[in-house]
């Protein structure tokens, strides 16, 4: 009686651990991470600055958080710049410049296509041009945005720099939103997620990872002292009168 239990118990008790070990065994599909973490640092932390600074742009109120979030979007671009010069292969400014460099004969191609297939084949190399173009008026726009901004709350000109940082604002504004379309669009028509490399840093399929170096202690030093400075600003703002304004205070800060 024993040993038949045993036996016909033998190989339902053997199957459990082969079917776990079979599933423990599963292959991940394979990816390879090609943005390292300190360039999405970068760009979430540049996207929620100019995000937050275009928010808080009008009233009194929110004055010293606009200006601190413009200081911290010309830091951040001046550290991208930094780390496109000194940091990997994958993120220097000098491939962002090979890249535009073809931009003008794109744009002759361009102009001589005569059929839609013509046409398709001139537009997928092109959709790269298109992105470089725009990550590079995004940085190019902060400087003289952020600039005006500097002279606007040291009172340097009349309401004409006002409407210049405005324009320059509302230019950055539309290149914003349209490298979002444009990621958008490249993410229906490859049917792929165009962004979630920025914020996995990695993409499906076999091969070599592009970023070698991942690059995560950096990236916490770079939020470090993004976040030191906020809290610095914090700590050193004027304490604000009730009814008065961000300018008053200025004014009287300045006397």
């Amino acid at each position: 009686m024993t040993s038949d239990t045993l036996s016909t118990a033998s190989p339902s008790s053997a199957s459990a651990p082969s079917s776990a070990q079979a599933q423990t065994q599963t292959p991940r599909p394979a990816t390879r991470r090609v943005v390292d973490a300190t360039t999405r640092m970068l760009h979430w932390l540049m996207a929620l600055s100019f995000t937050a600074a275009y928010i808080t742009a009008d009233g009194e109120r929110w004055r010293l958080v606009h200006v601190t979030l413009g200081y911290t979007l010309a830091g951040l671009v001046v550290a991208r710049l930094l780390w496109g010069v000194f940091g990997p292969r994958q993120v220097r400014m000098s491939v962002l410049w090979r890249k535009l460099q073809g931009l003008p004969a794109w744009l002759k191609s361009l102009a001589a296509v005569r059929s839609p297939s013509a046409l398709q084949a001139t537009w997928r190399p092109g959709q790269n041009l298109l992105m470089a173009l725009a990550v590079a008026l995004i940085l190019a726009l902060v400087a003289p945005l952020t600039l005006s901004g500097y002279a606007v709350w040291d009172e340097w000109g009349g309401e004409w720099l006002e409407e210049v940082h405005e324009f320059f604002g509302n230019t950055l504004l539309f290149v914003v939103l349209a490298h979002i379309g444009l990621i958008a669009l490249l993410s229906a028509l490859r049917r792929k997620n165009q962004a979630l490399p920025m914020l996995t840093g990695r993409v499906q399929g076999p091969g070599p990872d592009l970023a070698k170096h991942n690059h995560r202690a950096l990236a916490a030093l770079v939020l470090a002292c993004v976040l030191g400075f906020w809290a610095w600003q914090w700590n050193n703002a004027p304490v604000q009168p009730a009814g008065a304004s961000w300018s008053e205070n200025h004014d009287d800060d300045d006397d």
